[in-house]
């Protein structure tokens, strides 16, 4: 495991609580969850289906809000920002990885690498150079104007990763991103998304089932009750989920 260098927080859960209304019972989802995400390191979370790693996920990149508690982004506390300083902090802060790639099947790879870009306000020539440049370095340089529907799934995948990191963003949360793939597939796609990930400095907090690959991150935090702990990556190996 690389070691990573330390840096200032780029992503600080602090007292987060979350419960659901389900007819007249109250499910409580989170506890009072707290962690710290700094720059270059890959954190996994794991923990049973249904734990409420997903909804961990969402308040932590801001696309649902807690009960209680706090999400500083670079410092900035966005657990209770509005809608539209929200939207902004994802667009130029965070890049989202999910299972199922979610590309636009219309558009060229290239293309979907493209787009987040513009709507940030970057020129078109800007946004094709930056696209090209991740397209190139996760072996794509030969797929850059195929859509989706022409790309195999680690392919898709990888587009999605490009995607991701097209606005240089200091986060990245990732949802069971290789969870849909081949295991021989899937490792690939594991090795390219860490060392990108390392390599620009990005704080990824990534879901896995996946014991073996979660053993390989940096840290491992794993949710169970509603609560966060951290364990050590060797101790995960052999757990099943």
């Amino acid at each position: 495991m690389q070691e990573t260098v330390a840096s200032h927080p780029v992503l600080k859960l602090e007292g987060l609580k979350r419960s659901f209304t389900q007819g007249d019972r109250e499910i409580i989802v989170l506890k009072g969850v707290d962690a710290v995400l700094r720059g270059g390191e890959a954190v996994a979370l794991v923990g049973p289906s249904g734990s409420g790693k997903s909804t961990l996920l969402h308040i932590a990149g801001l696309l649902e809000t807690p009960n209680e508690g706090h999400v500083w982004v670079n410092g900035r506390d966005c657990a209770r920002m509005n809608d539209d300083q929200r939207t902004r902090v994802r667009r130029a802060e965070m890049g989202f990885v999910y299972q199922f790639h979610q590309l636009l099947p219309e558009f060229s790879a290239m293309e979907n690498v493209m787009i987040p870009q513009l709507i940030l306000g970057k020129s078109k020539s800007q946004a094709e150079a930056r696209a090209r440049d991740l397209l190139t370095s996760l072996g794509l340089s030969a797929r850059v104007e195929h859509r989706p529907a022409e790309l195999s799934g680690g392919e898709q995948q990888r587009t999605a990763i490009c995607r991701a990191l097209a606005n240089q963003p200091s986060l990245i949360l990732a949802d069971e991103p290789t969870g849909n793939l081949d295991p021989k597939t899937s490792e690939h796609v594991f090795q390219e998304l860490i060392a990108l990930f390392r390599g620009q400095g990005v704080a990824a907090l990534i879901a896995t089932h996946n014991m073996e690959l979660a053993a390989r991150m940096d840290r491992v935090l794993r949710l169970e009750q509603g609560v966060l702990v951290e364990v050590t990556p060797s101790a995960v190996a052999s757990t099943v989920f």
